[in-house]
């Protein structure tokens, strides 16, 4: 199939969602992966090589120069990429970056022929660099591709017989045909009698949505019962999914990008030490008697090298790595360090139901008995007459016990709309709706009125015998989920549901949960959202997993995507991803977003102090810059070992 415009966009929007990431951790990513290894192994090598021949060895042939080319050699694979990265910046304006501050200082290293120092500033910031990639790449490999969640072929009667087409082909006014289990390619309205649609995907209903003939269908809905033709009504770019992914594309849009931690530290830090240096260099001319330019310009340098923000560039996202280990253990994907951070901010919790706190499967709930008798008499009259049935409702049903005995029936026949008719031992026995027993005169109870999930009542001899519910399940532990939730000072929790309004209420009063709202369409739920986004003290978290959820997920501050039961589109579009279904990870997610912000001040707390404390010693000439490397090595030890405390930490 070729590709589709729409699709083509939504890929590459969603693309660049995801590797904003990337561009967020790592802006600066010249030469990651395979060859980074090597390189930074190499200068290595040639640094401890250098080092020993210098001063194990004391080599003759170790001359200036030959120093020079040794670390030259040496310092060239690890500084490429940062000095590339400031002459680019310095182009768009920005000097005062750590690219520059680095890349002056290690130069000018070199210029007063302290050559290992320019060199071992370098690589450990490039080892750092290292341990940022690692962080990002380990996000993004569990991260699925977007599929093409349309059909990728249309049955179009043409010429007296069905033939196989490409949807994009397909005209309004043209009939399709849809076997079992097949997508419908294009919106339109039914040509079959009836049709029992699987529209999950699509409106979030978590019900099977029987269509009369006539009634309108959508895209992307799955034919679950007989062969069904269809009119087509909108062309294939105008269906109901391909609308939806041109709304994840625009809510993705408005998405804005969080800038590293570490650049707005940079953007004060490094003016602040580069007009030091400057000031050390010219300032005690005016001061000083013996003033030797030389001298002072020796010693702005030391102060430069000494004030390289390696120990800053590290701790940052050895925190993040930290936290992103802690929480990929836990079964929770974070596609950023940023939304770790935007996490920990959330004031409004926004879910979805179907998929989300329930399960999703129609099962049977409740059974009701009322003429005397005993429970597996009851359902094997009902799974007699439901084992002539294909609906899913019935289906449900039929796994109540599959290995009773069933009776013989007779005479079966399916009152349309309405349900099945049918004899056993000699007993009329009726299995539907309300609509079912009125037909045959037989009273239901006032009760049956109240009851909001899906049910099947039952008539035995002509004499009403009792009912079935059949709903959808709370997951285990969504209550407490909830309460968690508001214990972490979370006070805005909101229901958004394609469901029944009348079933979301009941969902809702059962998590206690104050505000819910159903019979909602992908675009309703977008627009809840944005009103919700309009008070800017807001910052919205939105859990789903439908394909109907994929432009909430979107346009939320922060959109979760439960893993196993996602839809694709939805996993690709969130920020944070449970692999599995338990919103109770929403709790975890959250308290290691917490200790890893506090982990990352701690570490940015040291650097800074110990750099400081170090700036202070060099600007006197107290300081040599070996000792200003050692310092940040130890600072940038003390930050790992901070870091990995968020992984031996048990969060459940």
């Amino acid at each position: 199939m070729k590709d589709h415009k729409h699709i083509e966009e939504a890929c590459c929007t969603l693309d660049k969602k995801v590797n904003s990431t990337a561009s967020q951790e790592d802006e600066h990513d010249h030469s990651f992966g395979i060859n980074q290894y090597l390189l930074i192994g190499f200068s290595f090598i040639m640094l401890m090589s250098g080092l020993y021949i210098e001063h194990i060895v004391k080599a003759t042939f170790f001359t200036e120069t030959v120093k020079l080319v040794w670390y030259v050699l040496a310092y060239v694979p690890v500084a490429y990429p940062v000095i590339i990265e400031a002459l680019e910046s310095i182009k768009k304006g920005n000097v005062f970056n750590e690219f520059f501050l680095m890349t002056i200082a290690t130069v000018g290293a070199f210029i007063i022929s302290e050559y290992p120092e320019g060199v071992a500033v370098m690589l450990f910031y490039a080892v750092g660099e290292l341990f940022q990639s690692i962080a990002v790449k380990k996000a993004k490999m569990n991260i699925q591709t977007l599929l093409d969640v349309r059909p990728n072929i249309a049955s179009v009667y043409k010429g007296r017989k069905y033939i196989d087409v490409d949807p994009e082909t397909v005209k309004i006014g043209d009939r399709i045909q849809v076997k079992v289990g097949e997508k419908i390619p294009l919106d339109g309205k039914l040509l079959s009698n009836r049709a029992s649609l699987n529209t999950a995907a699509i409106t979030g209903e978590s019900k099977p949505n029987t269509v009369f003939e006539n009634e309108k269908v959508l895209a992307g809905s799955i034919n679950l019962s007989g062969v069904i033709e269809v009119e087509t009504e909108k062309l294939f770019n105008d269906s109901s999914v391909a609308k939806i992914l041109d709304l994840v594309q625009n809510a993705t849009a408005k998405k804005a990008k969080t800038e590293l931690l570490i650049r707005k530290l940079a953007k004060i830090y490094t003016p602040i030490v580069t007009y030091l240096a400057i000031i050390i260099t010219f300032v005690p001319y005016f001061f000083v008697d013996d003033y030797v330019f030389y001298d002072w310009f020796y010693r702005a340098l030391i102060f430069l090298v000494i004030s390289c923000p390696c120990a800053l560039v590290i701790s940052i996202p050895l925190g993040y790595f930290g936290g992103l280990g802690a929480a990929s253990k836990n079964g929770i994907l974070f596609k950023g360090a940023a939304y770790m951070d935007t996490l920990t901010n959330v004031n409004t919790f926004v879910m979805d139901k179907t998929g989300t706190v329930t399960k999703g499967v129609f099962s049977i709930t409740s059974i009701v008995i009322k003429n005397g008798m005993k429970e597996v008499e009851f359902m094997e009259y009902v799974l007699a007459v439901e084992s002539k049935s294909t609906h899913p409702i019935a289906k449900a049903i039929m796994q109540y016990d599959v290995t009773l005995n069933l009776p013989e029936i007779k005479n079966v026949a399916e009152i349309s709309g309405k349900g099945l008719k049918g004899e056993i031992n000699g007993k009329d026995v009726l299995a539907g709706n309300k609509k079912l027993l009125i037909r045959f005169n037989i009273k239901v109870p006032v009760e049956v009125d109240d009851i909001v999930e899906s049910i099947v009542l039952v008539a035995i001899n002509n004499e009403f015998a009792g009912y079935i519910i059949i709903a959808d399940e709370l997951k285990k532990g969504a209550a407490q989920t909830i309460l968690e939730i508001k214990k972490l000072g979370i006070d805005t929790i909101i229901m958004l549901s394609g469901d029944k309004d009348s079933i979301t209420q009941k969902i809702a009063k059962e998590l206690k949960i104050d505000e819910a709202r159903g019979d909602l369409l992908p675009e309703d739920k977008l627009n809840e959202v944005l009103k919700l986004k309009n008070d800017s003290s807001r910052i919205v978290s939105f859990i789903g997993d439908g394909i109907n959820d994929a432009p909430v997920l979107a346009a939320s501050d922060i959109g979760i995507a439960m893993g196993t039961m996602g839809s694709d589109v939805a996993i690709e579009t969130a920020d944070i991803i449970f692999q599995t279904d338990e919103p109770s990870k929403f709790i975890t997610a959250h308290r290691i977003s917490n200790s890893t912000q506090r982990v990352i001040w701690q570490n940015i707390g040291l650097a800074l102090v110990v750099k400081v404390l170090v700036l202070v010693l060099g600007a006197l000439g107290m300081a040599t810059m070996w000792q200003a490397v050692f310092s940040d090595v130890g600072v940038s030890f003390l930050a790992i070992l901070n870091a990995i405390r968020l992984q031996r930490m048990e969060w459940k």
